[in-house]
């Protein structure tokens, strides 16, 4: 298939092929309470067969299937490389949105509003025009590299994301790091989203005694429960002992870029990789830009799409090239 470029909007430029793909994404609508995930099976489909990837659905629930794309390896015995994404977004309150909130519009500034342009399928884009460059140039990696796309994150990930994990097909991709959604950051620094969780995990059984206590000091029949309590936590180390942490983050220092280290304070799918012992970190390339995950008028400038290619298409090589582990080969 040949992609066609857009003119943008005031510029009279033609728009880069991504960024096409990029709102066309958008314009799916994979938005709660009935998101459009057939659509979204077709189009990621499609962009197999433009890969030269194979794609291999699996339901781990009814009506919720997992899609994965792989880029075998040329030594496929050594752990491969997850790179996750989820297909659904939250819902909108259009009256609170200047453009329609799946039409993909882009202003004159390059700008392009749109639920799910932050909260994720920019990642997701990002991660397969990444992939579309570096086999254009007839590069080859040691380890294998899986794309997994996966319905309901934002609802918990219950029906997607946990029931995958414990399927058996998860074991087949015989993962050995994983990538996943981080937070947009304003500054110059990009932040990256890891798994300290241990301090947490106090805080929440400490903050749960108070609200016992304020419970009973209210009174009969006042009682509480929690919509998620995730106590699971298992950490991904972010020392230099780390090989995978290690290539990640010098990586980003050969790029100039500057990491802050935070722990997600929401459900990424991130958590039940980790549950089962997996390291993964957190990352979204969007500096010099407002958090509006979420948010109304959600937005991302084109050229930091563009320029969040650029990272993976750095990234990807180098991870994929960690040396073996103990254990491997």
């Amino acid at each position: 298939m040949v992609l066609q470029g857009f003119f943008s909007k005031g510029r009279g430029v033609k728009e880069d092929p991504a960024v096409s793909v990029f709102r066309e994404y958008i314009r799916l609508k994979t938005v709660h309470p009935e998101p459009d995930y057939d659509g979204a099976l077709k189009f990621l489909g499609r962009i197999s067969e433009e890969l030269g990837l194979p794609m291999k659905k699996i339901e781990v629930c009814p009506g919720r299937v997992v899609a994965i794309m792989t880029w075998t390896g040329t030594n496929p015995s050594l752990k491969s490389v997850l790179l996750n994404s989820h297909t659904d977004v939250v819902p909108v309150y259009q009256e609170q949105w200047k453009y329609d909130a799946f039409a993909a519009v882009k202003d004159a500034e390059g700008n392009i509003y749109g639920r799910g342009t932050q909260d994720m399928k920019c990642v997701t884009i990002q991660y397969i025009e990444a992939i579309r460059r570096l086999k254009a140039a007839g590069k080859r990696f040691p380890r294998t590299i899986h794309l997994t796309f996966v319905p309901d994150e934002e609802v918990g990930g219950h029906k997607g994301m946990e029931s995958f994990i414990n399927h058996p097909e998860f074991k087949k991709l015989n993962v050995g790091f994983a990538l996943d959604e981080g937070l947009a950051n304003p500054t110059e620094a990009f932040t990256v989203f890891y798994g300290e969780r241990n301090p947490w995990c106090k805080c929440t059984l400490l903050f749960e005694e108070q609200i016992k206590a304020w419970c009973a000091e209210a009174g009969e029949g006042i009682t509480y429960e929690f919509a998620q309590k995730f106590m699971q936590q298992n950490t991904t180390s972010t020392e230099d002992n780390n090989p995978w942490w290690k290539a990640f983050s010098s990586t980003c220092k050969a790029l100039n870029m500057t990491l802050e280290k935070e722990i997600f304070p929401a459900a990424t799918d991130s958590r039940f990789i980790r549950a089962v012992g997996l390291p993964a970190i957190g990352f979204s390339p969007m500096n010099r830009t407002p958090i509006l995950l979420h948010d109304h008028n959600e937005f991302l400038n084109e050229e930091v799409f563009l320029r969040g290619i650029t990272v993976y298409e750095r990234l990807l090589p180098v991870l994929t090239a960690v040396p073996a582990q103990s254990g491997e080969e």
